[in-house]
């Protein structure tokens, strides 16, 4: 299958409107699954605000991301999924371009943010266990502390492989020929 059927393929999943039913359908059974039945008021009102917040936050960022590499807000999701399968090169030279772009932006904010994100991360999924063992509430406390290392080590393993993935991506691309040996493309897209 082609780049068109790929793009075909998982459209749907890339418009405001699905990012923002998957969060209000994760935040509600999540909710409705620790608290009740009884609880579903609050718990929609809250999703719904999540939802919306999220889809907000998602949609602003591929606006920055399609104005920094030069593309349409649309493609910045084809062209992140390409990046984090390692997929098909695209054909067309401005396509790789954008690409690359895309991929340095990704790397600038990996290394802007590496310093504080993880461990923030660290400090709420591990530390918060500590605070349900200091209220006297092992069993949330174990819970709680097995979440944290799973969803950190979740966390460690899908960074190290994407960060991986885009060196390929970018690797290939700049070995293809049009696009060799890339100074132009850097100054093309600014700081990320």
């Amino acid at each position: 299958m082609g780049a068109k059927g790929q793009a075909e393929q998982g459209r749907w999943r890339d418009q405001w409107w699905a990012v923002g039913l998957l969060v209000l359908v994760i935040w509600v059974a999540v909710r409705l699954a620790f608290r009740g039945w009884s609880a579903w008021p609050e718990t929609l009102a809250g999703g719904v605000f999540y939802a919306v917040f999220l889809t907000w936050f998602l949609m602003r960022r591929r606006l920055r991301d399609a104005k920094a590499v030069g593309t349409e807000p649309a493609r910045v999701p084809e062209l992140e999924r390409r990046i984090a399968k390692n997929g098909e090169l695209p054909d067309d030279p401005a396509e790789q371009a954008a690409m690359i772009r895309l991929i340095r932006r990704r790397e600038e904010k990996l290394r802007r943010n590496r310093w504080w994100a993880f461990p923030t991360l660290g400090l709420i999924f591990l530390g918060m266990p500590l605070l349900w063992f200091t209220a006297g509430n092992v069993p949330a406390g174990l819970w709680a502390l097995g979440f944290g290392v799973a969803f950190m080590s979740w966390m460690i393993w899908f960074n190290r492989r994407f960060v991986r993935r885009m060196v390929a991506m970018r690797q290939r691309i700049e070995g293809v020929g049009g696009v060799g040996g890339v100074g132009g493309i850097e100054g093309v897209g600014g700081r990320a």
